[in-house]
């Protein structure tokens, strides 16, 4: 991807003006919304090492930089909406996105909404943790059963036992 090319996350500027910058460290995000766009800008392009950089410090030892990265490359992203966001500006210590990942896998849309916990840890805003949230249709599982100790299907990078199991 471009660094002229339309950002990822929907915003409708350039990713040299939007995510690119924050994904690549050298910006940090300026509100909560901003890191939950970057994330899933990070998502699209692969970049697993922002995921791990972007969380609460308390979530690097047990950050699975494999199976977030296979997760990452095996979904074809679609689009990001961001549905709410409660806090999380400038001036604030905590904030909450709530947002829908539309991806297709396996040849299946799909889409993830999760209502999204940040925290600010030394001047820079940090992914906490999710709530992945049910949508109107009934979840119906096409293909193989995620296992206990398998990554989380959420991204968020723990174990499906740990996150939403």
């Amino acid at each position: 991807m471009n660094e002229n090319d339309p950002c990822p996350c929907g915003s409708g500027l350039e990713l040299s003006a939007c995510c690119g910058p924050i994904v690549a460290g050298t910006r940090p995000a300026p509100t909560a919304e901003a890191l939950m766009r970057s994330r899933y800008t990070a998502y699209v392009l692969c970049d697993v090492d922002h995921l791990k950089r972007s969380l609460d410090q308390r979530w690097h030892a047990t950050f699975d930089v494999d199976g977030s990265r296979e997760w990452s490359e095996k979904a074809t992203w679609k689009g990001l909406t961001i549905l709410s966001t409660k806090a999380g500006a400038e001036g604030d210590e905590e904030g909450e996105v709530e947002f829908v990942a539309s991806f297709e896998m396996d040849g299946e849309e799909q889409q993830l909404r999760e209502r999204s916990r940040f925290r600010k840890r030394a001047g820079e805003w940090r992914y906490l943790d999710g709530k992945v949230k049910s949508t109107n249709e009934p979840v119906v599982a096409s293909g193989p059963k995620v296992g206990r100790n398998d990554p989380c299907p959420c991204g968020s990078g723990k174990k499906f036992k740990k996150c939403c199991g």
